[in-house]
């Protein structure tokens, strides 16, 4: 998109559909293999795997469908993980030509598949990703069978643009549906301060601005998304992304001071709003606020609510699963993410009440 007129907070300024995509198999009975939206479905009936809201998604998604549906059936009743059926798909695009698709961001720019980097060095020093290669190679050639397949170095490649350059597929209730790969938005780097979102309406992945631009030019103007939650530490930030994307993350909020509220204790008086910078803090030291006494008891009982939030936290189902209320401070990340949490866990369970209270608290936290 290139335009000297204003953009607002919240206008589309990218929308492409995917080079290559998956739809999650735990799902593959509840949503429409092609446009990713939920009702009643019938059952291809050749694969008995895949399911469609009708036939026009299923005629719509044969092109796709009809280079994998008879390996799908022939190794039924196993149910062939989404990393797998994504790199099959993928291969079979670039033996159909998809190496030669362009995909537009700008009226004269657009991205190949061949403009992906595959990270092949960093892939193959990485033990972790090398152990899920191999795995995937061996329900590949199980799963393909007498196909054609590429030469190790070749797949390699291909599976380390999938682990750098794919999104996940999040609906508006922000379950993650599936994975795909857009070659368009590849260009889009990251920031942990974005200017721009990524949201989906089925498969198609819109980039929408997060602030108000005076002209749109992405030959002047960066775009920035987040390929992570950067809800977390500046540490932890940049190890996850130099695990997962293998860079260090240098934007603006990086290199930023951390807020000191960010692994802070409350007030022990809960009618002060004040933080309590636990790290340098000591037992009888007083609020600098209302001289409230922090004694010794308080700050075991902080640590304490640390190592069980880090210890609970993926696993957090309700925010009264930890009694961090009036221990740690409201604007700690620990118990930020813990909201963030809840809040994920309520839409999940549709408690759109809980959900309420849980975002109105996290709105200050942003």
């Amino acid at each position: 998109m290139k335009t000297k007129k204003l953009i607002q907070e919240g206008c589309i300024i990218h929308k492409e559909k995917p080079f290559v995509y998956v739809l999650s198999s735990k799902l593959r009975t509840e949503y429409c293999d092609f446009c990713l939206k939920k009702g009643q479905f019938m059952k291809c009936s050749g694969c008995h795997y895949v399911y469609y809201c009708g036939k026009v998604c299923q005629k719509d998604g044969w092109s796709v469908h009809k280079l994998e549906c008879r390996n799908l059936k022939r190794i039924a009743p196993r149910i062939l993980p989404d990393a797998a059926r994504l790199l099959a798909r993928l291969i079979k695009t670039l033996q159909k030509g998809g190496d030669l698709v362009k995909s537009y961001y700008l009226e004269n720019c657009f991205r190949m598949y061949k403009d992906l980097m595959s990270h092949y060095s960093n892939v193959k020093a990485d033990q972790q990703r090398m152990e899920h290669f191999t795995s995937l190679c061996g329900v590949l050639f199980d799963y393909l069978g007498d196909d054609i397949l590429p030469n190790s170095a070749e797949l390699m490649g291909m599976y380390g643009r999938i682990c750098i350059n794919s999104f996940n597929i999040i609906d508006q209730e922000l379950q993650c549906l599936g994975t795909g790969m857009y070659l368009g938005a590849s260009v889009i780097d990251h920031s942990c301060s974005p200017n721009a979102v990524a949201i989906f309406e089925g498969p198609i992945l819109y980039i929408r601005s997060l602030k108000t631009f005076q002209y749109l030019d992405w030959s002047q103007v960066q775009i920035y998304i987040s390929y992570i939650d950067v809800l977390n530490t500046t540490k932890d930030r940049q190890k996850e992304l130099e695990a997962a994307y293998y860079f260090l993350c240098q934007c603006p909020k990086c290199l930023a001071p951390e807020p000191p509220e960010i692994n802070a204790a409350a007030c022990p008086n809960k009618q002060c709003d004040n933080y309590i910078d636990i790290e340098n803090a000591n037992p009888d030291d007083k609020c600098c606020k209302c001289n409230a006494i922090i004694s010794e008891t308080f700050l075991e009982q902080f640590k304490q609510v640390v190592e069980l939030t880090d210890m609970h936290l993926q696993n957090m189902k309700q925010l009264a699963y930890l009694d961090q209320r009036g221990v740690l401070h409201r604007f700690n990340i620990k118990y930020v993410k813990t909201l963030d949490l809840a809040f994920q866990s309520s839409i999940d369970f549709q408690k759109w009440d809980s959900a309420r209270i849980f975002a109105l608290e996290l709105v200050d936290a942003y």
